[in-house]
């Protein structure tokens, strides 16, 4: 409790102070009056802080999934996510991201205010302990991989098999990419963030799937390989990033065990 406090204190930067506790796993921290001698030295301390800052956040909510889906979408995406993104490829409304996010404000490096910045874990640790059921024992807030996986996965071909179309970015025809002169314009535009990380990572996390989650996972992927598969190579494209197909296609014939 008195770690949490410290880290909260009225008027100083959470993360800061954050930081500094963490730094005194290797020193005892002796700056100015408050002469710190916290020693973060093994897991133990370290994992309590953690649990003592998720249970002071979430004391009074009951809504473990969605909590441990958003986190676990900060700790498991392949590349930073927004809250808005977030809250699109888990399908929540970005008023259920933002309080779970803000609620551990001292955990992550989040932008006031702004939906479309990117999220991380301040500090390395954090993901570490969060994934691990042996110093994660809280299951309101353990997040395991390969279902954070399956979340992600579910979310990116969803999306994707709701939102791609023909000509995404309203190119004229006739026109090669390069030609285009307002190229990059147009893909902001168009293709949003959500929408640029399931088509570029979503058999990234497909690799990361158990075999219980098969069943699910297989008729998803056959509606988006049979529906969506030209206009996802399309997309690809117009991003950069059409040679990333190939390595899409071969986790697909894995997971699918083509011969």
């Amino acid at each position: 409790m008195a770690t949490v406090k410290f880290i909260d204190k009225q008027n100083s930067s959470p993360r800061k102070r954050l930081d500094l506790l963490l730094r005194s796993g290797d020193k005892g921290a002796h700056e100015g009056k408050t002469k710190l001698k916290t020693s973060l030295k093994t897991h133990t301390t370290l994992d309590s802080l953690y649990a003592t800052i998720l249970e002071e956040a979430f004391n009074d909510s009951e809504d473990g999934p969605a909590i441990r889906s958003v986190l676990g979408a900060v700790v498991i995406a392949l590349n930073p996510l927004s809250p808005s993104a977030i809250a699109v490829l888990l399908d929540f409304d970005i008023k259920e991201v933002s309080p779970v996010l803000s609620s551990v404000h001292s955990l992550l490096t989040l932008q006031e205010d702004n939906h479309n910045q990117p999220v991380r874990p301040f500090h390395k640790s954090f993901p570490d302990f969060i994934v691990d059921p042996a110093r994660c024992a809280n299951s309101r807030f353990h997040v395991c991989p390969p279902n954070q996986h399956r979340e992600l996965l579910i979310g990116c071909l969803e999306l994707m098999n709701q939102s791609l179309e023909p000509n995404m970015c309203k190119l004229p025809d006739g026109v090669m990419n390069p030609e285009v002169d307002d190229l990059k314009e147009r893909t902001k535009q168009y293709i949003h963030q959500p929408l640029e990380y399931a088509c570029r990572s979503w058999h990234k996390h497909l690799m990361d799937m158990t075999p219980a989650h098969r069943p699910e996972i297989t008729s998803t992927l056959h509606r988006f390989l049979e529906g969506k598969f030209i206009l996802w190579l399309e997309v690809l494209s117009i991003l950069g990033a059409a040679r990333e197909a190939v390595n899409a296609l071969e986790a697909a014939v894995r997971w699918l065990d083509v011969r």
